[in-house]
């Protein structure tokens, strides 16, 4: 009949269509979205622990002796030390990328926020540059600790 034959050609016409916008794929393939390919999360080889869109500081650990970096300025050593072993746990190259993107990194895990201003827009993951980063923005906190996220564990909100 000429309803089943127009309901044939519908589907024929369909089919072709499908086909020429469905992407293909070979034996042993799998056809991937890129898009989900940029935004997939990395570990950064441990750097990152709960993942990275990238990896500013690289994916090789850099543990430091977290005393000795905190005795090259003269603020509060145990509160310096405490807030570094919350921070990096002394590894230079510790990335945390925040719940709206923005990256720290380093031993005092500096924002990029502070970036421009304290390291020539680059991420300070060198010891010396972080630092240096670290001064300044402790020093911008008034010359205490209040400005990192981990103040209220090592008790150094309000003190040098």
């Amino acid at each position: 009949t000429n309803y089943t034959r127009m309901n044939l050609i519908f589907f024929v016409i369909a089919a072709v269509i499908l086909a020429a916008f469905m992407p293909t794929a070979q034996a042993g393939t799998v056809a991937v979205n890129q898009n989900e390919l940029s935004t997939s999360s990395s570990t950064c080889g441990g750097n990152c622990p709960g993942g990275c869109a990238s990896c500013p500081c690289g994916t090789s650990s850099s543990y430091q002796d977290i005393s000795s970096w905190c005795s090259k300025h003269s603020w509060n050593q145990e509160h310096c030390k405490c807030i570094m072993s919350h921070e990096s746990g002394g590894n230079a190259n510790a990335v945390n990328q925040n719940s709206g993107g923005s990256y720290d990194v380093g031993l005092w895990q500096i924002n990029d926020y502070n970036w421009n201003a304290c390291s020539s827009g680059k991420a300070p993951c060198n010891g010396n540059t972080n630092l240096q980063c670290a001064i300044d923005v402790y020093n911008w906190g008034g010359k205490t600790w209040k400005l990192w996220s981990t103040c209220g564990a090592c008790n150094a909100c309000s003190s040098s």
